[in-house]
């Protein structure tokens, strides 16, 4: 692999290590969670999306000036564009809390944030194997792994939203809650999502 081909492999191994970074956050803010910290923590949050965004304009620069790229540009275009949507889609769910003013918080709410960090664990093992797909013997593994915790999502939001409609005492809850949990289950997606794209990227060149 030519020497200049390794930057968009580093690109994409920080952008899955910024997501993780934003997930495991998460955890921190709902774990000692306190509504009057919310602002301070829509920042922090804010920071880590921010230079998930300069990741990829590092990789819309890259691909606009490169004349041969690893793969074909579109598909790496496409894989940067979902890694920054993972990032995207977990700072979301802080901007919920803040938006509905939520007070407290439930315990499978915490248990869909380990979740989404077991996720971005194995985003980042996925891309530190990228860079070698053609060899190596873990990809697949991983694909598959990703793509077993997000079904764990799928189980955990219809459970969770199942409890909310039966419990809720008021229709604003209601709302505000299933946005919450639409937001986690949007996460856990798009997380499946950059799987399935390097599974693409894999299929396409060997």
């Amino acid at each position: 692999m030519a020497k200049g081909d390794k930057f968009y492999f580093e690109n994409f191994a920080a952008s899955a290590a910024l997501s993780k970074k934003a997930a495991v956050y998460l955890v921190e803010c709902l774990e000692g969670y306190n509504p009057d910290n919310i602002e301070t923590m829509l920042q922090k949050m804010h920071e880590i999306e921010h230079t998930a965004d300069i990741k990829k304009h590092e990789m819309n620069d890259a691909l606009a000036k490169a004349f041969v790229t690893p793969v074909d540009r579109e598909d790496l275009d496409m894989l940067s564009h979902n890694l920054d949507h993972v990032t995207d889609s977990i700072e979301e769910i802080i901007q919920k809390f803040y938006i509905y003013n939520i007070r407290t918080v439930e315990p499978a709410v915490i248990e869909f944030a380990k979740k989404l960090v077991k996720s971005c664990e194995l985003l980042c093992t996925l891309m530190e194997e990228f860079e070698n797909f053609k060899r190596s013997k873990k990809i697949h593994e991983l694909i598959v792994e990703l793509n077993d915790n997000e079904e764990e999502c799928d189980k955990l939001y219809l459970s969770s939203m199942r409890e909310l409609t039966k419990n809720a005492s008021d229709v604003l809850t209601v709302i505000s809650w299933r946005e919450i949990f639409e937001c986690f289950e949007a996460s856990a997606d798009a997380c499946e999502h950059v799987s399935d794209c390097v599974g693409t990227v894999i299929m396409k060149n060997t």
